[in-house]
């Protein structure tokens, strides 16, 4: 398993800042060349067309420009590579029926990054809340060691990138064997009772089958601010001082942003995984959905896919099932009798038509999220409806529960 691990660097306080620099320019023209060559060598005379063969070109850069031998082989060839995984990610895009160009040349604002894979780097003086991080060629950077990288995790590669607000992190990939991670429970073993299914919701961020629900998080007052702090950007002189130094502001509040989500979104999938042996949500097409019409801010806002992949990987840190079930009609299928309901959008209440089940939307979609889950694990259909009608979550004597997204952030779960 992999996944990755950020803390926030300082090249500054080692004197290794212009070297950093320099070195991520080095990459970013072998980044240009590797896209240069493609583009005008025959991929049969020069044995290019993959990243494999297209390393091996690497000495010859080196004997012709100096500068490559500048900065870590390893580092060089992961460029290399990433030229290569951009071109596969706008080719899987274009068979996905998406209107795509072409991959551009970096200028030095566009590319801020590096990666050193496999060697070249070491952490070390982990002891303390600062830790030092060894970079070939650069030296050592202070990084804020504010949590341990895992006993038995491996770091794989290190990442230094430069932030558009002029901040720096590090990003540790770190791999992790199948056996040392927590053994999921039996499919045998599973109950009902210990599964969830959760819908993403419209009036609120999710609807859980057992009735909790969790408000959206309020981001009126960042908006409020990063639309002050564009049109303030607008009134500049494009490419002045002033212009620059505004920049960095929206940057600021972009940023803010999207850690606010993050962290909210970190704190709830770690709250399912932990209370549940599995958990059932919907294999959402989110780019889809963000094309169609309406209020696409609000459905980036959500961040919907990277929710799931949080969930996803946090089932295999924690030993907890996830499974992304099919989100064809859970909120037109009746969770009682399975009859199929047309409704628009507004409506926010399920009333079957057949028969006479009602719940709120998104808790009866929830139930069938729950239903097509422990089908999909093999445990065949389960009663996940209750005897009683359901009513709204926010009607006084609902056993269902409401928490707003606050709480959320400001205590790191859902307890009490």
């Amino acid at each position: 398993m992999w996944y990755d691990y950020r803390f926030r660097a300082f090249p500054d306080r080692t004197g290794v800042t212009a070297e950093a620099e320099h070195h991520i320019d080095i990459h970013r023209q072998a980044y240009n060349h590797t896209r240069h060559e493609y583009n005008t060598l025959a991929t049969d005379t020069h044995n290019i067309g993959s990243a494999y063969q297209h390393q091996k070109r690497l000495p010859e850069w080196k004997e012709e420009w100096d500068v490559f031998s500048e900065v870590h082989s390893k580092a060089l060839q992961k460029t290399v590579e990433r030229f290569y995984d951009n071109l596969s990610n706008l080719s899987e895009k274009k068979q996905d029926g998406h209107k795509v160009g072409w991959l551009t040349w970096k200028s030095p604002r566009e590319y801020q990054s590096m990666t050193y894979s496999q060697s070249g780097f070491e952490l070390k003086n982990t002891s303390g809340r600062t830790a030092l991080l060894w970079l070939s060629k650069i030296g050592d950077i202070p990084i804020r060691y504010h949590r341990e990288i895992p006993d038995n995790a491996d770091i794989k590669e290190v990442t230094l990138k430069k932030e558009t607000i002029g901040e720096w992190y590090v990003t540790f990939g770190l791999e992790v064997e199948d056996n040392a991670l927590p053994k999921k429970p039996d499919v045998d073993d599973l109950y009902a009772e210990d599964c969830v299914g959760v819908d993403l919701g419209i009036n609120n961020y999710i609807y859980t089958s057992d009735g909790d629900s969790v408000d959206w998080l309020d981001l009126s007052d960042e908006y409020d601010r990063l639309r002050r702090e564009q049109r303030s950007l607008s009134r500049k002189e494009h490419g002045s001082n002033n212009w620059e130094k505004q920049r960095r502001e929206v940057a600021k509040v972009k940023r803010r942003i999207k850690r606010k989500v993050a962290d909210f979104q970190h704190k709830l999938t770690t709250w399912l995984i932990t209370t549940y042996d599995a958990v059932f949500v919907e294999d959402l097409n989110v780019t889809g959905m963000l094309q169609a019409r309406g209020n696409a801010r609000n459905k980036q806002d959500a961040a919907w896919r990277q929710f799931i992949e949080m969930l996803a990987y946090k089932g295999d840190l924690y030993g907890t099932h996830v499974v992304q079930v099919n989100p064809r009609g859970t909120t037109k299928e009746c969770a009682e009798c399975g009859v199929e309901t047309d409704k628009p959008l507004w409506i926010r209440e399920h009333s079957c038509p057949s028969c006479g089940f009602e719940a709120d939307r998104d808790r009866n979609a929830s139930y069938n999220i729950l239903s097509r889950g422990l089908k999909e694990l093999g445990l065949g259909q389960a009663e996940v409806t209750p005897v009683e009608t359901v009513i709204a979550v926010e009607t006084d004597g609902d056993s269902s529960s409401s928490v707003s997204a606050s709480r959320v952030i400001e205590t790191g779960s859902l307890g009490t």
